[in-house]
């Protein structure tokens, strides 16, 4: 089994240098001796996996060799300053393979981390790819919701902490990623949103939403400045 594609750099639409991976999909192909799980951790656009595999048989067909592989995606989902514990006690563990030996082979890899209960999500390999974009897109649109909802509060004299925690003890809600503030940062949120983007776009499909999120996040950096611009 060879895990690919951890910590690669990323382009402008948020995913993870594509050719980077394909790179290291023909090195596979180039010295591969036998039946190998080619298994991508990294957030890719969706089609990824099929792009890999094609990949490998290219690589394979060049050598007139035919070896049996699979190319499985298995997305990591680690916060900012819990990645250990996230990966040792994680919340579901997001399997893409339409392969039952490849089901097998990841139930028995990660068995240490799935006692207390059955974590491991197995769906195709597409589904996958998309599920991390999908998570962090919605984590996302809580934050730019949060924030628009504060802006309201400000203009019709409500408490957005009252207002807050009066969301949040509904659980279909929750309270996670429901503060105000002066929007999301990081690399993980800008660039999986314009990623989503990209793909919907790809697709046909434009999406308002994710779009609104984005400029709800880019406006409330502006008007912080503008609120600290004003008090000096």
């Amino acid at each position: 089994m060879i895990f690919i594609g951890v910590g690669t750099p990323a382009h402008e639409d948020g995913s993870a240098d594509l050719q980077y991976v394909l790179n290291v999909a023909n090195t596979i192909g180039e010295h591969m001796q036998g039946f190998k799980v080619v298994v991508n951790k990294s957030t890719v656009p969706v089609g990824t996996a099929d792009k890999v595999s094609q990949t490998i048989k290219a690589a394979l067909d060049k050598r007139n060799v035919d070896f049996e592989y699979s190319v499985a995606s298995n997305p990591e989902f680690l916060k900012e300053g819990a990645a250990i514990s996230d990966f040792t006690r994680p919340d579901r563990i997001i399997v893409g393979t339409e392969s039952t030996r490849v089901e097998e082979m990841m139930q028995e890899l990660y068995a240490p981390y799935n006692r207390q209960r059955d974590k491991l999500i197995f769906m195709d390999v597409r589904s996958a790819e998309l599920t991390k974009y999908a998570a962090n897109s919605m984590l996302a649109t809580k934050i730019s919701f949060i924030n628009e909802i504060a802006n309201i509060a400000e203009c019709v004299g409500a408490d957005i902490e009252q207002v807050r925690i009066g969301m949040g003890s509904d659980p279909r809600i929750g309270y996670s990623f429901i503060y105000p503030g002066c929007g999301f940062g990081g690399s993980c949120f800008p660039k999986d949103l314009r990623a989503m983007e990209a793909t919907a776009i790809n697709a046909g499909y434009q999406p308002k939403l994710l779009s609104a999120v984005t400029n709800v996040n880019d406006q409330q950096k502006d008007r912080l400045f503008k609120k600290i611009f004003g008090l000096f």
